[in-house]
């Protein structure tokens, strides 16, 4: 027997009993007030939330906004005049140049601001992480509790998508916050009321 078939032998005898999983693994989150609990959070991570009655709101309030900014793009069909930037062009090197990018988003997780964005809504999956500047524009009636939650809600979610919330942040260097090191400089939470 070689030393190899020895050592395999050894860790087969001495497996460990197994270990059943606990029986209930949701924990859940009382908020008196979800939305309340996502500006909260939001709030704490840099981020604005504004709440637009409409799409003809976000319209204008985008225009308020980003009115000197140049290299606008978006998903949300509402604000083509508004952007100036085509995202039609098939190579994501030219993402680069973005400096708003203003994105469909499904929904939002009030314990800790993240919001999830899928290629649902993104026809480049670099867009949120190479922008400038990042908004999001979800459903007002569409942010969970938590991240339980939010997971039953993606239960049978299929392709791509993640979890953003705040824009990007570092404190490895001493220790000292920055802003944007890796993704967006700021984040824009739109909360659309008649989604």
């Amino acid at each position: 027997m070689t030393s190899r078939d020895r050592i395999l032998q050894q860790i087969k005898l001495n497996k460990p009993a197994e270990t059943l999983l606990p029986q209930t693994t949701r924990f859940d989150s009382l908020y008196e007030n979800t939305e309340d609990k996502f500006i909260e959070t939001l709030t704490a991570i840099y981020t604005e939330v504004i709440v637009v009655k409409d799409l003809a709101e976000l319209v204008r309030k985008a225009g308020e906004l980003y009115a000197s900014v140049v290299n606008r793009a978006t998903t949300i069909p509402a604000l083509a005049d508004w952007a100036d930037f085509s995202l039609n062009d098939p190579d994501p090197h030219a993402l680069e140049l973005i400096e708003i990018a203003i994105l469909q988003a499904e929904f939002g997780v009030a314990e800790n601001g993240a919001v999830w964005i899928s290629d649902t809504h993104l026809p480049h999956r670099a867009l949120p992480f190479i922008t400038q500047n990042l908004a999001f524009v979800i459903p007002r009636n569409a942010i969970v509790n938590n991240m339980h939650d939010a997971y039953e809600r993606l239960h049978d979610t299929t392709g791509w998508g993640c979890f953003i919330s705040g824009p990007s942040k570092t404190a490895d260097i001493e220790q000292s916050l920055v802003i944007g090191a890796h993704g967006a400089r700021s984040l824009v939470i739109f909360l659309l009321e008649d989604a």
